[in-house]
């Protein structure tokens, strides 16, 4: 029997969820009764309200240092789901990609995940019970110019989500990727003028000729669409999807 509030009792942590797919992916384990935990930067006063409206708790680490990953994962205790959703983009041609832009895109978007992963997995373990939900792209399958960081960091963390799935499997807990195409959030907009720099385009031939080109429906994919998603890997009947790469991007990888 269908039951709305099967999360109720476990604790759910989403990385980078304070906007855009993370909060949406926060707002719908919530819905099915999962105790929240948020992480991500933003004005301080719109994230007690999101508090309060997910009755959520919120760490403000920045996953790119090590020691603040290891003082959230401390903080917020035992973890039964784990989505890594943080992320970050640059756009710019490899020779003149910013070195420090790389560092931090790879230890955002890849590293962070390792480091929440390895160290949620022990008690997921002993509990006999996870999920590891990875929020990768269309870009962990198919590669497009001038992001080599982010190509390389969605590449990567499919491998990594693959590995996990295998390492943990007889334990009852499951990594999974979720590669969508493009989501109208924060970060496809604020790439737009990047790409307009780097292609001489119009905002409007971006959208049109570089963001929408390849999905097939011709719409962008919606954060909440990404939130169903996320619930169904941990219902009882996704107990054998297992290191899949799942493509929600209109169409974009299957050509």
């Amino acid at each position: 029997m269908f039951h709305a509030q099967f999360l109720e009792g476990k604790r759910a942590l989403v990385t980078g969820s304070t906007s855009g797919i993370g909060l949406a992916i926060a707002r719908a384990l919530a819905g099915a009764g999962a105790r929240v935990v948020l992480n991500g930067f933003g004005d301080a006063g719109e994230i007690a309200g999101l508090c309060k409206e997910l009755d959520a708790t919120h760490s403000g680490a920045d996953l790119t240092d090590v020691a603040q990953i290891e003082a959230m994962m401390a903080e917020a205790g035992e973890i039964d789901v784990l989505v890594n959703n943080a992320g970050m983009q640059h756009v710019a041609p490899v020779e003149d990609f910013p070195v420090e832009k790389w560092d931090t895109i790879i230890a955002l978007n890849l590293t962070a995940a390792f480091h929440t992963t390895r160290l949620a997995a022990p008690a997921m373990k002993r509990k006999g019970w996870g999920r590891i939900i990875n929020t990768a792209s269309a870009h962990s399958k198919v590669a497009s110019p001038f992001k080599s960081a982010y190509n390389s960091a969605k590449h990567g963390l499919d491998g990594l989500t693959k590995t996990v799935a295998l390492e943990l499997a007889e334990f009852g807990v499951t990594a999974n990727c979720i590669s969508p195409g493009y989501v109208w959030t924060p970060l496809v907009e604020n790439q737009i003028p990047d790409t307009m720099a780097a292609r001489g385009m119009t905002r409007e031939q971006v959208i049109n000729d570089v963001l929408l080109v390849k999905q097939a429906t011709k719409k962008f994919v919606q954060p909440d669409e990404i939130g169903a998603l996320a619930v169904f890997l941990c219902r009882d009947e996704a107990q054998n999807v297992n290191g899949a790469n799942w493509s929600v991007d209109g169409g974009w990888t299957a050509e």
